[in-house]
C-alpha cells in the first residue's frame, strides 16, 4: 500500500479538538512536515499551551484515525510528537503580595500638604488597629524622615528566606521607607527619570514589608514617571487626591484625577481631601477663618461625584508636629488629630466599598 501525506491528512481531518469542536487539520494543529518511511508515519501535533488537558487523548485519537481510515498496517503508535507554542508560565511572586490594600496619595501641585496628609493618615490607620506601611515615593523631595523624626535612620538588610531585604524603619505603629534614608539630606537628588523609577522599585520589591492591611504611598506632586512606575509595579487599590480650597490648586487637582482615571493608569479615585480648609486660632477654637477660599474641594467632589474624605484645618500644631517628628494624628483628642482619625475611617469605608465593587467606585469623568 502506497502512503502519502494527503492520505494521512484526510484521516486526521476526522479528529476534532475537544476544546473547539473543529478538526485538527483545519485548525492547523498538524505540522506540515509529515514523514513517511515505508509503513512508518510520523508527524507533530502543536498545542497552544504546555498544560493542554487534551494532549494525550488527542494523540490516541490520531493513532486510531490513521489505523481506521488508512489501514491497520501503518506504524503510527509512538510516532506522534507533541509540541507547544507557549511554554507554561513561571509563577512569580507579585510585589507586595502580603499587602491587602495599597493607597496612593497624590496632589496636582506641590505645597498643599500631601506628605502631611499621607503621614498622618498612616498613623491614624495604625491607631485604628491596622497594620500599616508608608512609602515615601517623592524621590526628589522626601519628607517622611523629617516628619517622623528619623533623619538619622539608616535601614539595614536582614535575611528573609534566600534573600537579603531592606528592613523598613518603624515608628508610631507604621513601617516606612524613604529615599531620604539613603541620601545626604543636605544635597539635591540629581537623578534622571529612569534612575528614580529604579530606586522606587527597589524600595518596593527589595524590602521586607511583611503582612500589611494598608500600604500608603506618598507620591510626588504632579504627574511623572514615578506615578506610572507605581501603577506598573503594584496593583493600587485606589487613589486619594489632596488639594487646598483655592481655584489654582483645584485646577491641578482635576489634572491629577484625570491622570488616575485615564486609560493608561485606570486607578479608582477613593476621594478628595481638602487640606488647609480653614484656620482656627487656639484661643478661639470655635472660629473658622477661610484663608484660601471656602469649601472649594467639597464643591469639586460634588461636581465629580466622588467622596470628600475629610477637611483638615490649619493649626499651629500640624507644623510643629511635622517639624518635631511627631505627627499630629498621634493625639486623636486634638481637633486636627480628630480630623485625621475621621479621614482614616472614611478611607477604610471607601476601600471596603471599592473592594465590594459597589457603584460608588465608578470611573470619574473629569471636565476639561
Amino acid at each position: 500500500m502506497a502512503l502519502y501525506p494527503k492520505l494521512i491528512l484526510d484521516a486526521l481531518s476526522h479528529v476534532r479538538y475537544p476544546g473547539t469542536g473543529k478538526d485538527i487539520v483545519s485548525s492547523e494543529m498538524v505540522e506540515d512536515n509529515i514523514r513517511i518511511d515505508g509503513n512508518k508515519v510520523s508527524f507533530a501535533l502543536v498545542f497552544d499551551k504546555s498544560n493542554d488537558p487534551f494532549a494525550k487523548s488527542l494523540v490516541k485519537a490520531c493513532e486510531q484515525a490513521i489505523l481506521t481510515y488508512v489501514g491497520p498496517e501503518v506504524e503510527i503508535k509512538g510516532n506522534i510528537e507533541v509540541r507547544f507554542k507557549k511554554p507554561l508560565p513561571v509563577e512569580e511572586e507579585k510585589p507586595l503580595s502580603q499587602v491587602k490594600n495599597i493607597i496612593a496619595v497624590s496632589s496636582g501641585k506641590g505645597g498643599v500638604g500631601k506628605s502631611t496628609v499621607s503621614s498622618n493618615l498612616a498613623v491614624a490607620l495604625a491607631q485604628e488597629g491596622y497594620k500599616v506601611g508608608l512609602l515615601d515615593a517623592d524621590i526628589f523631595g522626601p519628607s517622611v524622615p523629617k516628619m517622623f523624626g528619623l533623619e538619622d535612620a539608616r535601614p539595614i538588610l536582614e535575611p528573609v528566606g534566600t534573600r537579603e531585604l531592606i528592613r523598613p524603619e518603624e515608628k508610631y505603629g507604621v513601617k516606612m521607607l524613604s529615599i531620604g534614608f539613603f541620601v545626604d539630606p543636605n544635597s539635591a537628588v540629581l537623578w534622571r527619570g529612569g534612575m528614580a523609577s529604579n530606586a522606587l522599585k527597589q524600595l518596593i520589591t527589595d524590602a521586607n514589608w511583611g503582612d500589611l492591611d494598608y500600604f500608603v504611598v506618598d507620591l510626588p506632586p504632579g504627574t511623572s514617571d514615578i506615578h506610572l512606575t507605581m501603577v506598573q509595579t503594584v496593583g493600587i487599590t485606589g487613589a486619594i487626591v489632596v488639594s487646598t480650597p483655592q481655584e489654582v490648586a483645584l485646577a491641578d487637582a482635576r489634572k491629577g484625577i484625570s491622570m488616575f482615571t485615564g486609560e493608561k493608569v485606570n486607578v479608582p479615585i477613593l476621594g478628595l481631601v481638602e487640606n488647609m480648609a480653614w484656620f482656627t486660632p487656639a484661643e478661639l477654637p470655635e472660629n473658622k477663618y477661610y484663608l484660601f477660599g471656602k469649601e472649594g474641594c467639597k464643591k469639586l467632589a460634588q461636581e465629580l461625584q466622588v467622596p470628600l474624605l475629610g477637611q483638615i484645618p490649619i493649626v499651629q500644631s500640624i507644623c510643629e508636629g511635622g517639624d518635631g517628628g511627631v505627627p499630629v494624628a498621634c493625639n486623636p483628642d486634638s481637633a486636627t488629630g480628630a480630623a485625621f482619625a475621621e479621614l482614616a475611617r472614611n478611607v477604610v469605608k471607601q476601600v471596603e466599598l471599592r473592594n465590594a465593587n459597589l457603584p460608588q467606585t465608578k470611573k470619574v469623568e473629569v471636565k476639561k
